[in-house]
């Protein structure tokens, strides 16, 4: 195994070993980010929780956006065209301006595992929510003939529509007169004004009983709704009860989705991660992921 004191130059080795202590210290870090105490979570929840680890696409996204945080005149030119925009324009429309922020919510295997599919298995219609730049929806729209997706941000438009996705207005995707075979809301929940509403448009959307929703949540839960460059409250808070990750994943499955007509299928802990700056290589945050489907004689 290649280790610092087989190179020469003071300068390389010390560069090589800040890289060693950097990734060991990545490795140790991301312990944490998938860490759960099942005898914390509820007695329903508990044999619902899949373990994932920090795998080989979680570590090319941490060391592709630790490269890119390296570039220092894009990102200083970045920080300018920032602080110049964020009173007026939202940070994702500045992000897509950019071509900055992409964010990694789970690899190619993990949603596999969540979904119970193999690498071969396909279905006729993925509609990703709040898809941002796509990065994530490319993860999914591998197993789907047809991959829908809505988006505020202009820019994040353009970007989705460059990779040849059907781009459905945020008024639209409830009225096509079809249904989607996987619905994906990821970190929308808490960036949308009436989430319950959202959650009860998602479940008359899905095809009846083979239908997924794929939810990914911040938690602890935060609300807040961007409206131009400032953040507000939304108009509906949903309250979630419980300090700790596993409390609140247990209030989200036990009083949150039921009222909507959900019932959890699988959950499991990831980091939501962000592609960093000049500041950090990444910016991280605890997510749980659900696998929901409609509850027999749930609402309609």
């Amino acid at each position: 195994m290649w280790t610092g004191k087989y190179v020469r130059s003071p300068l390389v080795r010390s560069l090589f070993l800040n890289m060693v202590n950097e990734s060991e210290a990545v490795t140790s870090e991301a312990e944490e980010w998938y860490r759960c105490c099942p005898d914390l979570l509820g007695e329903s929840v508990r044999p619902l929780f899949i373990q994932s680890h920090l795998d080989s696409d979680t570590k090319t996204f941490l060391r592709q956006s630790a490269e890119k945080s390296g570039w220092l005149f894009t990102q200083l030119y970045h920080s300018l065209v920032s602080t110049v925009l964020s009173p007026v324009v939202s940070r994702t429309s500045i992000n897509g301006f950019l071509g900055r922020g992409s964010m990694f919510v789970f690899s190619a295997d993990q949603f596999q595992r969540l979904l119970r599919i193999g690498p071969d298995w396909r279905a006729e219609r993925l509609l990703d929510l709040g898809a941002g730049d796509g990065g994530v929806t490319e993860v999914m729209g591998v197993h789907f003939r047809q991959v829908y997706a809505t988006e505020v941000s202009a820019p994040m438009k353009w970007h989705l529509q460059r990779r040849n996705y059907k781009v459905l207005d945020i008024d639209e995707w409830q009225d096509t007169g079809f249904q989607y075979d996987v619905i994906s809301c990821l970190n929308l929940l808490d960036r949308c004004d009436d989430p319950l509403n959202l959650l009860q448009d998602i479940r008359r959307s899905l095809v009846p009983k083979t239908g997924r929703l794929v939810l990914a949540a911040v938690l602890p839960f935060q609300p807040y709704v961007e409206v131009g460059g400032k953040w507000e409250r939304p108009k509906e808070h949903l309250k979630i009860a419980g300090k700790t990750w596993e409390e609140q994943v247990t209030n989200l499955s036990n009083e949150v989705f039921p009222r909507a007509g959900f019932e959890v299928e699988a959950v499991t802990r990831v980091p939501y991660l962000c592609e960093g700056d000049m500041y950090n290589d990444y910016y991280v945050l605890d997510d749980a992921v659900f696998v929901l489907k409609a509850s027999e004689g749930g609402e309609d």
